[in-house]
């Protein structure tokens, strides 16, 4: 055998073996996280749509990123960045208010994005009408701009400042070549010993408030699907994204177990339909929670969905 054989050898056994499933993957501190997640739609090398009907389907991830804020180091802020690169939609919660650095770290995440291939766009809301500075939070969207629009600047729901600790954050979007609008309510409920479902109730109206069967409730409820209070919801056509699934962090590892509670979803209309909907899970195994929680005490969840025709959607 000659040395040339050898080295042929060699090459092949490292492609095949650092990456058997064939995705792309960057290695993140002990982590390995993936970076082309398939949710129904190719990009090329230069972020250009690949001629694939993608306009059948969008994605968006929803994130309790704990203490969005000073508490991120520049590194923490480019892995966040990676884990959210291939949605379309981001809605994030827990943005930190009481100082400009909740803002700034927002910003440094759409700025690590935009070095990776796609136009991304960003919004914060102005801190949250509650009872206290402490409890006092902003929220962010963040999208790619090929793949859709904000109609007009997204707004705290004033409405619910009586009701909520923390308002949702709302935001109309359109797709390129459709006329009619979705909306995404970005939201994070009082702690579930504050009883969270005495502001869940009032989201019963947001088909009539907004006009529209195209709605996607994302965020941190601190309570389940499976709560009472969602029986009116699920009576009047909403469905949840998300079934039994852990998203938040134990302090420790137990068994192997690091998850907790299951209290992340999104919740959809009839006017949205969803393809598939799951947590993310950036851990992996119990050596990666202590730095995993240096990122978040949640997981990010995501939907990919379809929107359905206007006049199905349309509020009647």
């Amino acid at each position: 055998m000659n040395k040339s054989f050898y080295l042929i050898v060699f090459i092949l056994t490292v492609l095949f073996s650092c990456n058997p499933n064939g995705n792309r993957t960057e290695i993140l501190g002990d982590r390995i996280i993936p970076k082309n997640l398939d949710f129904g739609h190719r990009f090329n090398d230069e972020g250009a749509e690949d001629d694939f009907d993608n306009a059948k389907t969008l994605n968006l991830v929803s994130w309790n990123i704990q203490h969005l804020g000073r508490t991120k180091t520049p590194e923490t802020l480019s892995e966040i960045a990676n884990i959210l690169r291939d949605f379309d939609i981001v809605a994030i919660q827990e943005v930190v208010a009481k100082d400009p650095a909740g803002a700034q770290a927002v910003a440094m995440i759409a700025d690590e994005l935009n070095r990776m291939g796609f136009k991304w766009d960003y919004q914060i809301s102005d801190p949250t009408k509650s009872p206290s500075v402490y409890i006092s939070e902003r929220y962010a969207f963040l999208w790619k701009t090929s793949r859709v629009s904000m109609i007009h600047r997204a707004y705290l729901d004033k409405e619910l400042e009586d009701f909520c600790y923390r308002e949702p954050f709302i935001a109309s979007f359109k797709v390129k070549g459709n006329k009619e609008p979705f909306y995404v309510v970005n939201y994070h409920s009082r702690k579930y010993n504050d009883r969270p479902e005495e502001e869940i109730i009032h989201f019963l109206d947001y088909p009539q408030r907004l006009n529209s069967q195209r709605i996607l409730i994302a965020g941190d409820f601190n309570l389940s699907e499976k709560h009472a209070v969602w029986e009116p919801f699920y009576r009047r056509g909403f469905k949840n994204a998300i079934k039994n699934e852990r998203t938040t962090l134990k302090m420790k590892c137990e068994n192997g177990d690091y998850l907790s509670h299951p209290i992340d979803n999104i919740y959809i209309t009839s006017g949205i339909t969803k393809v598939k909907a799951n947590s993310l899970d950036f851990v992996k195994h119990c050596d990666n929670l202590e730095k995993a929680r240096s990122i978040s005490d949640h997981l990010p969840i995501y939907i990919e969905f379809r929107i359905e025709d206007g006049n199905e959607s349309r509020s009647r």
